[in-house]
């Protein structure tokens, strides 16, 4: 199995200047994304970005640079254009593709073996498609309907026991895994099969704003580094 990993770290940042390379635990962000594949055991890592700052922090790393174009790197640009853009570049380069990492620099709470576990499961054969998650265990949601509030995932008039609850899955953003076929013929993540990888429920954070910054920073201290 022939994998690749596409990390998209455009430039610019409304919460964070310059978020995808700003220091954290010691290390520019999209660092730690980049040694999370290299170690993880995926085949070629290449980071995507119209930011030449970022492309030349990403060599320093070990990853592999693609410019992207302007006109698929502003705020309406979706992830999906950006995947099938450098898709492209790195097929006509290293030929075909069968599976494709695509990791999200801001969710930096992870481990090379959630990647190596995602890998394992993708060349399982099982799947087409992957997403990493987390287990919601007591987490009720509402939502607000013509002025009212209604439970959404439980009923509230016959709330059952926690141990009878089924599992239900967070996508946490961190990581998706799926072949290049899914990509090029849905223009989306997910297609065919679909599974998920599990992580701890603490790797679910994100950082998009300079509160982020510090939590994650503090849950890496407590638990990664």
């Amino acid at each position: 199995m022939k994998s690749v990993a596409i990390i998209l770290a455009r430039g610019g940042s409304k919460g964070i200047p310059n978020k995808n390379i700003v220091e954290f635990c010691g290390k520019p962000l999209l660092a730690w994304t980049i040694e999370h594949c290299l170690a993880g055991g995926v085949d070629l890592v290449y980071v995507s970005s119209d930011a030449d700052e970022i492309l030349v922090t990403g060599e320093k790393y070990g990853a592999r640079s693609i410019k992207r174009p302007e006109e698929i790197s502003g705020d309406e640009a979706t992830s999906e254009s950006g995947w099938l853009h450098a898709l492209e570049v790195i097929e006509n380069i290293k030929g075909k593709m069968d599976w494709i990492l695509a990791p999200q620099v801001t969710s930096p709470l992870r481990t090379a073996t959630d990647i190596c576990r995602g890998l394992d499961l993708a060349a399982s054969g099982k799947y087409d498609s992957l997403f990493s998650c987390s287990i919601a265990e007591d987490l009720f949601f509402w939502e607000e309907r013509a002025g009212s509030l209604e439970s959404i995932n439980y009923d509230w008039h016959n709330r059952k026991r926690r141990q009878d609850i089924p599992n239900q899955f967070i996508e946490n953003g961190s990581f998706y895994l799926f072949r290049p076929e899914v990509l090029r013929q849905n223009n989306n993540r997910f297609g065919g099969k679909i599974g998920v990888v599990d992580m701890e429920f603490w790797k679910m954070f994100e950082i998009d704003s300079r509160e982020d910054l510090r939590m994650c920073s503090a849950l890496m201290k407590e638990f990664l580094i």
